[in-house]
């Protein structure tokens, strides 16, 4: 199916050169006497590489990629593989580290994500927006370290470093935003 660029919105998954892109950004210039340009920030679903393209061109048709999207269960890694459970069909799939991605930071046993089929093969898996993560380990906070608040970093149970405030202490689960990799708010 081809769509528009005025048909276009984020997480649409696209096809160019034969591959999975999905989108994350989009915008496009009108100039006066010129042809408007595209500009499409997007993933490449079998990489995972983020790349930005842009398009010159009146009439930017882009053709809609035919996936399929499951909802499937992390269960575990052998360190090669990481190993996920379709919750319709019980079947079991696996991807690799450099098909993950930056989702290794946030992935944890038992997590529910979204999983894309590209030709009915696993091809990536999308994060909810907030995941609940537990610090592991992080610096003590002292009496008069700071006069407004203030941040020091924090080492989570993925391995993923992020700023906390210095009121967090280890064991504490800590809210995070998948999309930007920030502290939100503390969970317990």
């Amino acid at each position: 199916m081809t769509i528009n660029f005025g048909d276009l919105s984020r997480g649409m998954v696209i096809e160019l050169d034969g591959q999975p892109w999905q989108v994350l950004d989009y915008e496009r210039h009108k100039m006066q006497q010129r042809a408007p340009v595209t500009r499409i920030k997007m993933k490449n679903l079998l990489s995972g590489a983020v790349v930005e393209r842009t398009f010159q061109r009146y009439d930017t048709v882009f053709t809609q990629a035919e996936v399929d999207n499951r909802q499937t269960q992390f269960l575990y890694t052998d360190t090669n593989y990481y190993y996920f459970m379709d919750q319709e069909t019980f079947e079991q799939h696996e991807l690799t580290k450099g098909q993950l991605g930056s989702a290794l930071d946030y992935l944890k046993e038992n997590m529910m994500v979204e999983m894309f089929f590209y030709k009915g093969n696993p091809v990536n898996v999308t994060l909810p927006t907030h995941v609940d993560l537990e610090v592991v380990e992080t610096p003590p906070a002292f009496r008069g370290d700071t006069a407004q608040g203030g941040n020091k970093p924090a080492t989570l149970e993925t391995g993923l470093k992020i700023n906390v405030p210095m009121f967090i202490t280890p064991g504490t689960v800590v809210k995070v935003d998948t999309r930007t990799g920030e502290y939100t708010e503390r969970v317990s």
